[in-house]
């Protein structure tokens, strides 16, 4: 079986005051999904936002507030451009082989995907490792490090690939649906534009108030 799960590339700082937050592998992925518990929704939000961070000199932001929970999501809030480290994790659960997203890469550019269905036929997912997805007619071969002559491979349809992709988009929808709940219980203050920043950061469209964007089905094919 092939899964393929929104991976977002996760750290703990150790002085993080929203808590709670899950305990996590330095540079490790949490998947995303409406599975998580709300200390992994907090985490994720918290990495979002660290991630973000907006350094103080920087002129085309508004000034730090002087406040620590307000200084902690300033870049968040204020910045328009808005990343979230990490990818798509594609697992064949009967080899063991896993390709997951490399430096630099983000779950905003996950569009990067579709290039390999409908339009350059390939696409690269960072670096260090060097993911690699290729379409060889009506089969999607991913690399796990092309930068590896003996890399290890997975092969699938590309008609499972859609679908596994479309999984994954109900997997993000359903996170954003607890990512707003999560706000408006821990900083009830900013939870309207906390909520809409998680939104641009994971290229999804947020439904007024903030919400509603349940979906259900897993991001798997047999």
């Amino acid at each position: 079986m092939i899964v393929l799960r929104p991976v977002l590339e996760v750290r703990a700082p150790a002085d993080f005051g929203l808590r709670p937050i899950a305990e996590t592998e330095p540079y490790g992925f949490l998947p995303l999904s409406g599975a998580l518990t709300p200390a992994e929704v907090g985490t994720a939000v918290m990495r979002i936002a660290d991630y973000n961070d907006a350094p103080p000199e920087a002129d085309e932001h508004p000034s730090r507030p002087a406040d620590p929970l307000g200084a902690f999501l300033h870049g968040l809030l204020a910045t328009d451009d808005l990343l979230a480290p990490g990818g798509l994790r594609v697992t064949d659960t009967v080899t063991g082989v896993t390709l997951l997203p490399g430096c630099c890469n983000g779950l905003e550019e996950r569009g990067d995907w579709l290039e390999v269905l409908g339009g350059d036929g390939w696409a690269s997912f960072g670096h260090d490792p060097s993911p690699l997805a290729e379409r060889v007619g009506e089969t999607v071969r991913l690399t796990v490090d092309a930068e590896r002559d003996d890399s290890s491979v997975i092969e699938l349809p590309a008609t499972k690939l859609r679908r596994l992709l479309a999984g994954a988009e109900r997997d993000l929808a359903d996170f954003l649906d607890l990512a707003n709940t999560w706000a408006a219980r821990v900083v009830p203050e900013h939870a309207g534009p906390v909520a809409a920043a998680i939104a641009r950061a994971l290229a999804l469209q947020p439904s007024p108030p903030y919400g509603g964007l349940r979906t259900t089905g897993p991001s798997t094919v047999e």
